[in-house]
């Protein structure tokens, strides 16, 4: 063997390790882009996952925040709707308790004595509606003779009327202290009390939503 073709062999052998070397290391190469491939796929599909389950859950909420305000606008209704019933019946109360005329006569006068005892000024005056006004009229002695001996009683002229079911507007002569022991007057008052009657005797749950939705 002549040394060119020694030369030949030579060359050939180096020719098939850096081809062998080459291969493995276009395999490794592309092995390695299918693993990052993989994991930007992995990880895009993982974001994908994320974002859907947040648009999911944001829909969820949006929905049960829905329900939520539609059943305590509901609920709100109800409540409103029972205050109402609840204040028509004191009124029919009271129109049956105004024809008891003795006893309903004996009750605006302790109602006239109490203003009376809150206002500071010796003269007051008395409004009523024309019904009330006229049995106060009728009764006035009885009704000055419960008075304290210190207090000055005027009753208003029948025009001067006020419009309500029934009780006594007492002031001051001045009219800058009055006690408003109307029917509507005391059930404006009242009503806090009443509505917390409600919720307490006719719907003891309350109104919480939120058991409903939360547990």
């Amino acid at each position: 063997m002549n040394q060119v073709e020694e030369l030949e062999r030579a060359i050939l052998a180096r020719a098939e390790r850096l081809a062998s070397e080459y291969r493995e290391r276009a395999a490794r190469s592309r092995d390695s882009i299918l693993r990052e491939a993989a994991e930007r796929l992995r990880l895009r599909e993982t974001r994908e996952e994320a974002v859907a389950k947040a648009l999911a859950e944001r829909s969820f909420r949006q929905r049960v925040q829905a329900s939520e305000l539609k059943m305590q606008t509901h609920l709100d209704r109800m409540r409103w709707n029972l205050v109402l019933d609840v204040e028509r019946r004191l009124a029919d109360r009271m129109r049956a308790f105004m024809e008891d005329e003795p006893t309903y006569d004996a009750w605006l006068s302790a109602l006239i004595v109490e203003a009376a005892g809150v206002i500071e000024s010796p003269a007051i005056r008395i409004t009523a509606n024309a019904h009330d006004q006229r049995r106060l009229f009728m009764n006035w002695d009885a009704v000055v003779a419960a008075l304290p001996h210190d207090k000055d009683a005027t009753l208003a002229p029948a025009p001067e009327a006020i419009d309500t079911l029934g009780g006594v507007l007492v002031t001051s002569a001045d009219g800058r202290i009055r006690v408003d022991h109307t029917f509507e007057g005391r059930l404006d008052r009242l009503r806090p009390r009443l509505q917390q009657t409600i919720l307490e005797r006719l719907l003891p749950g309350g109104f919480d939503t939120g058991n409903l939705f939360n547990g």
